[in-house]
């Protein structure tokens, strides 16, 4: 069993954007930093239900692979659910319709918790307004000895890694700038103490820089 975070983020080390409206809820620049995830053949097949086999196959897919791979459960922030614009909807059921990509228990971190969510396929979002230790206690038991993935955003990533919960780091850092956002790295000065930390260029020019605790 390993706690794992994947994230998308800038040369700059952002990894959200500043520019959201009430129509574009992420933002113009949100798909240029995602780009090289999002046009995937697993992104395509999980996420937007494309059994084609169209989209990239080369080390972006290989990591967009490795995103699902033994995963028993998984933990959010209430921002990447949705409750931060949907908050007063009690019939919200997240961005992702009736198929969410999960398949496993997800623990939504929020501080106005509401009854769990089920889902055909296996994807159950269940709402906790607990620490970040505590919500890993329940993930870890509800992953029966898979991995736990701390999905983001940004804030919540941040907690984990703060409180040295993570055991493997992977950023996927975008060949973009942004200037302005939410860094992962604010309050991480010294993160890579503990670590082996490869890299990896893919096709895309997305750089795959992976933290893994030794």
């Amino acid at each position: 069993m390993a706690v794992r975070i994947d994230l998308n983020v800038s040369l700059d080390g952002y990894a959200t954007t500043t520019d959201q409206t009430p129509e574009k809820p992420f933002g113009e620049d949100w798909g240029r930093l995602v780009s090289a995830y999002t046009a995937t053949r697993t992104f395509r097949a999980r996420v937007l239900g494309d059994t084609s086999g169209a989209g990239t196959t080369g080390i972006d897919e290989k990591y967009a692979q490795q995103y699902f791979e033994d995963l028993g459960a998984e933990i959010m922030g209430a921002g990447m659910f949705g409750l931060h614009d949907h908050g007063e909807d009690p019939d919200w059921r997240g961005w992702w319709g009736e198929e969410p990509p999960f398949h496993v228990p997800v623990f939504v971190l929020t501080h106005t918790p509401r009854p769990s969510i089920s889902f055909g396929n296996g994807t159950v979002f269940h709402f906790l307004d607990t620490t970040a230790e505590d919500a890993l206690a329940h993930a870890v038991e509800a992953a029966q000895g898979g991995d736990v993935r701390v999905g983001g955003g940004v804030h919540t990533a941040r907690q984990f890694l703060q409180a040295r919960l993570v055991d493997r780091l992977h950023l996927a850092v975008a060949p973009i700038a942004l200037g302005r956002g939410e860094s992962i790295w604010e309050g991480l000065r010294g993160l890579e103490d503990g670590y082996d930390v490869t890299s990896e260029v893919a096709e895309s020019g997305t750089t795959h820089v992976v933290f893994t605790r030794r």
